[in-house]
């Protein structure tokens, strides 16, 4: 009789998986949290980001705002690791609290290439390939603020919902590819970013007002992109995992 698989360790679930997360650069922020937890699983990991910052990954030069720049970086992901698997979109930008008097077009123009064009021509890109291989995880990190809004960053929320669009969209039409695409959705995050625009004192506020009494960190993230991204959840498409403490109460 043949033996029984052997299960898969930890450190094994990933082997052989090719990823590139977008905006990646950074130590302690998501991305990074990301990049690392799912080579620790044994996938091949690349980042794109926009500055090289101490990264522990290959680091391809891309601005999320240019398209021939995204395009530029799958084909060299592609070109030298084969094509890719697990797709991050994770580039982003702060709203910086902004009440709306105070956004102006380039602010607003910037918000929407950032995250939401950056996307969509990423995801453009990588997409041939896994139709090829019929199987592809696609997973993008909006926030909260999507889910609830926010009263001082409306450009920062619209930009993130317009992510559950494409999310659901692209859900249904790749399907039948054996694509599945879903979000993650935190609450704030303690990392160098939301330190600088929102500011340790904010962020504990905020944090005491949680039921569950603190902020997700970026490790917690990182293992609800895991677990989308993993032949565990391969059943689960189109959804949101919001990692946010309980402020905001999510149906699935």
């Amino acid at each position: 009789t043949a033996a029984a698989p052997r299960a898969l360790r930890e450190t094994e679930r990933m082997v052989h998986k090719k990823v590139l997360v977008a905006g990646g650069c950074g130590a302690s922020g998501i991305g990074a949290a990301i990049a690392r937890l799912l080579a620790q699983r044994g996938a091949t990991v690349a980042i794109t980001d926009i500055a090289v910052r101490g990264a522990e990954f290959p680091v391809i030069h891309a601005d999320n705002r240019d398209v021939g720049q995204v395009r530029a970086a799958v084909a060299q992901v592609e070109q030298e690791h084969g094509a890719i698997d697990i797709l991050v979109n994770n580039a982003g930008i702060s709203g910086w609290s902004l009440p709306i008097e105070q956004v102006d077009e380039a602010m607003f123009d910037q918000m929407m290439a950032t995250h939401v064009k950056g996307a969509f021509f990423a995801t453009q890109a990588s997409v041939a390939g896994m139709k090829a291989r019929r199987y592809g995880r696609i997973i993008g990190i909006s926030s909260h603020f999507a889910l609830i809004g926010s009263p001082n960053a409306s450009h920062y929320s619209a930009a993130k919902a317009a992510l559950h669009g494409l999310m659901r969209s692209w859900a249904r039409e790749f399907a039948a590819d054996g694509i599945t695409v879903n979000l993650v959705a935190p609450a704030l995050t303690e990392t160098p970013l939301t330190l600088r625009t929102v500011g340790a004192e904010e962020l504990a506020r905020r944090a005491a007002g949680y039921p569950l009494g603190r902020l997700p960190t970026t490790e917690e993230i990182a293992c609800a992109v895991a677990w989308l991204a993993s032949d565990e959840a391969a059943i689960v498409t189109g959804q949101v995992i919001s990692p946010n403490g309980g402020v905001a109460i999510v149906g699935i």
